[in-house]
């Protein structure tokens, strides 16, 4: 059974009248289709309505949704023959950040992204897609490997942010996101960064400093998260829908602050209610993306993506 979020809660109650009236004709003794079509037409009236006005903190929450599709579910859909590579040959290796080489849509890539986990076993395995600072050497010795293979590099995004214990701080957080965020920005190669879900702080930009960014319609993208600004400036998480309002952290806001690129329409009700079908739009835009870039010298490469960046917050 679907989860329904909060402000959901008038969809589920049609949603678990529709299914109580299908459980009552189980059987096929009683023809309530004429009573099901008419709910079914206002269920799906109550979902447009809804999604077509939601306020930032709700699009927090559906960037949030525990069914929504991951990374390994973009990777099993989009990229053949897929060969992960782990470690930073250094220290460890960390499964918040995953990468490797592939096949998508018969062009070689670099595949490197944010895997959150969808079970409570998966979560703490994969540390709830905050990556220490083994993942993000591990991400930066990938995309040197492209670079010098000349492979494009495909990002996707989904951290509430990098981790924040003791440990990753002692072996240099701050300096493995801004050499990740460096090695962004100095690849000769193509590199496409979609934001799938939360696009955390420096966790998210040190894997999103592409040459196109791009963002799931229902994405959010922001500094800090907005419990985390709210607990700041307020002294309390109550307030952090009044923080996400503050903070333009949707898709469409950043789209029209000239943050981000474009932005990947979702499947009615979030990416969670039609996963392949969320899959398959945002590798379309992906390819779109990467079908731009054919043919550019590396310091061409460069260079507009450092024009991008430095023009961002300019009036």
């Amino acid at each position: 059974m679907a989860t329904f979020l909060d402000f959901e809660k008038p969809i589920a109650e049609l949603q678990s009248r529709i299914d109580e009236l299908r459980r009552t004709a189980e059987g096929g003794a009683v023809d309530i289709d004429a009573e099901i079509a008419p709910l079914q037409a206002k269920a799906e009236r109550l979902l447009q309505d809804t999604y077509a006005k939601l306020t930032p903190w709700q699009k927090t929450q559906v960037a949030r949704h525990p069914e929504r599709p991951h990374f390994k579910h973009y990777v099993a859909g989009l990229i053949e023959d897929f060969m992960p590579l782990g470690g930073d040959r250094a220290f460890a290796d960390d499964n918040a950040i995953i990468g490797g080489l592939g096949r998508f849509r018969g062009r070689r890539v670099m595949v490197i992204g944010h895997e959150k986990g969808d079970d409570t076993a998966s979560r703490l395995k994969h540390n709830f897609g905050m990556g220490k600072p083994e993942g993000y050497r591990k991400a930066i010795r990938l995309m040197r490997l492209a670079d010098k293979f000349r492979l494009p590099v495909i990002t996707l995004v989904d951290t509430s942010g990098a981790f924040p214990g003791v440990q990753a701080e002692e072996r240099g957080q701050a300096e493995a996101i801004a050499r990740s965020t460096e090695m962004c920005l100095n690849l000769g190669v193509p590199l496409v960064a979609t934001i799938l879900g939360e696009g955390g702080s420096g966790g998210a930009v040190a894997l999103a400093a592409g040459n196109q960014v791009l963002m799931m319609e229902h994405a959010v993208y922001s500094v800090i998260s907005p419990e985390g600004c709210a607990s700041i400036l307020w002294r309390t998480a109550d307030k952090a829908s009044d923080a996400a309002e503050a903070m333009k952290v949707t898709a469409q806001h950043l789209k029209e602050l000239k943050v981000i690129d474009g932005i990947i329409p979702e499947p009615l009700g979030g990416a969670h209610r039609d996963p392949g079908l969320a899959v398959r739009t945002l590798g379309d835009a992906v390819e779109a993306a990467l079908d731009g870039f054919d043919g550019l010298p590396p310091e061409a490469l460069r260079q507009a993506r450092r024009a991008k960046f430095l023009a961002m917050g300019r009036i």
